[in-house]
């Protein structure tokens, strides 16, 4: 393992089986931290706890649909029984921009699919991982937001995507002051455009192309998914003590024009 900055922690990633999630599966794993895989994808979320054993860790699935509270409970209470604790959590799983064009033209079903993953998801995960937290007197979570929640996107499908991202990190400051007294730190990350499925899906549909999503970024490319786990691990660890309510723009300085 590559060092002790998460060294037996014990770990919840939801919307571990690709993207973001997987690649910060391995990342904490070559941490030192002991990682519970949560996916709503079953197979995808078996090959990324098989990538974490590869790579020297310990890890496990469990199922989960965020958009159901008995699902993340039964998620929460999987990861406590199998590490007898719950230090650090990441609320990753999320959904693509959803609509059918501009806000005007959105339908009520799009609008409702992304805002029940995109937020009220997270707002689950947070509610049942808190209520551990709180018991234990210690924790961390760090909610995967996106630039989108930090300034607004001109891009078609967007609208219900930046609102839901925007209520990611309004949720954490909040969340970040209700507990500053607990021992529990809450943070987001923003991440940039990055090299994920969700990206590659709308390059395929036509909503943008490589070179574009590389141009949104005054350093010239995109993220890889391995950059956006490294800074969820520094937020997540014990370096980070003194940090939390920060949504920290992960962006190659997109949202620095």
């Amino acid at each position: 393992m590559a060092g002790s900055l998460l060294d037996g922690k014990a770990t919840l990633i939801t919307g571990a089986g690709s993207g973001i999630g997987a690649a910060t599966a391995v990342v904490f794993a070559r941490h030192g931290a002991k990682v519970i895989v949560a996916d709503i994808d079953e197979e995808a979320g078996r090959r990324t706890v098989a990538e974490v054993e590869a790579a020297g860790g310990e890890a496990a699935f469990v199922w989960v649909d965020v958009r159901r509270s008995d699902a993340v409970k039964d998620m929460v209470d999987f990861t406590v029984e199998r590490f007898g604790r719950l230090d650090c959590a990441v609320n990753n799983a999320g959904v693509d921009t959803a609509g059918d064009g501009r806000l005007h033209e959105v339908g009520e079903e799009a609008w409702d699919a992304s805002i029940t993953v995109n937020l009220k998801g997270v707002w689950w995960c947070m509610k049942h991982e808190l209520a551990r937290m709180v018991q234990q007197g210690s924790g961390s979570i760090v909610n995967v937001a996106s630039v989108a929640g930090l300034v607004g996107i001109e891009a078609p499908f967007v609208s219900a995507y930046v609102a839901a991202k925007h209520g990611v990190v309004g949720l954490t400051k909040a969340a970040a002051l209700e507990y500053a007294t607990s021992g529990i730190r809450v943070n987001a990350v923003c991440p940039g455009a990055v090299r994920t499925q969700m990206v590659d899906d709308l390059i395929a549909q036509g909503i943008m192309t490589l070179e574009q999503t590389a141009a949104y970024h005054p350093v010239g490319r995109y993220a890889n998914p391995p950059e956006i786990g490294e800074a969820i691990a520094w937020l997540s660890s014990d370096a980070a003590s003194f940090v939390t309510g920060l949504p920290m723009a992960v962006d190659g300085a997109m949202t620095a024009r």
